[in-house]
């Protein structure tokens, strides 16, 4: 019997959307590991594209029907067709649903890339603050030495706000969903916890760096105030040696 055939097809058909809807749209996720988003985000991706090839079925089933209703009496008309509009719309919305999820999960995964590649680039930062810091600590000669030092320092600290800000945004993105909240946590309390120290280290290590400046300032204005007068002395000498003067007849300090 013809009935009988098409209500097996649609009741088949029928299952199949449930069983996918259960499996894909009614399960709860976690996802507490970048793997187990990554393969969400396949499964995903796999179920969407079974269900689009399903296409083909549902219009073989649809055509099937109408071809029935068209030669039947119309007494088989009303249920059928009943039957059959409930698993196009049932269908559409099923792939709806899964092109949406699997858009969402696609996001994310993009949101949780875009973290590590923000993280990544901070830390590189703060490796090569972590290197300027060794380099200034015990700096050698004068002033001008000094404030070389003290400069590239200063320049390195001058860093934007712009890739930290995007780190806490998009975590809190992720972490209010409930997805990856334990790891990025850790992730973040790591880099927090680091940047911390090595700015408080970097602003000791400017205020040092400044009073090495001022001490050598010092030292080279003594210096240069004992070599005129070392000068004006030695000036003095070689004019009493060329004028034959002993010892015993110039001032004290000359002598």
């Amino acid at each position: 019997d013809k009935t009988v055939s098409l209500r097996k097809d649609l009741s088949e058909m029928h299952e199949w959307i449930t069983q996918a809807e259960e499996e894909y749209l009614e399960r709860d996720f976690e996802y507490k590991t970048p793997d187990e988003l990554q393969k969400a985000v396949e499964e995903l991706k796999r179920a969407k594209e079974e269900a689009l090839q399903k296409e083909v079925k549902v219009k073989l089933i649809t055509d099937s029907v109408n071809n029935f209703i068209a030669k039947a009496p119309p007494a088989a008309h009303d249920a059928l067709k009943k039957e059959l509009n409930v698993l196009i719309t049932s269908y559409q919305q099923l792939c709806s649903r899964l092109n949406g999820k699997w858009k969402t999960l696609e996001e994310v995964w993009a949101c949780w890339r875009e973290l590590l590649s923000y993280l990544d680039a901070e830390n590189k930062w703060l490796n090569e603050i972590e290197l300027k810091l060794k380099a200034t600590e015990n700096v050698q000669g004068g002033a001008e030495e000094i404030s070389e030092s003290l400069d590239s320092l200063e320049r390195l600290m001058r860093h934007p706000e712009d890739n930290r800000n995007q780190i806490r945004e998009l975590a809190q993105t992720l972490t209010d969903g409930g997805i990856l909240d334990e790891l990025i946590n850790e992730k973040l309390e790591k880099f927090n916890t680091r940047w911390e120290e090595l700015q408080q280290e970097a602003v000791r290590r400017q205020k040092s760096l400044e009073q090495s400046i001022q001490s050598a300032q010092e030292t080279d204005k003594t210096l240069r105030l004992i070599q005129e007068s070392l000068a004006a002395i030695d000036k003095q000498l070689t004019a009493y040696t060329a004028d034959r003067v002993d010892a015993a007849q110039v001032p004290q300090e000359a002598q």
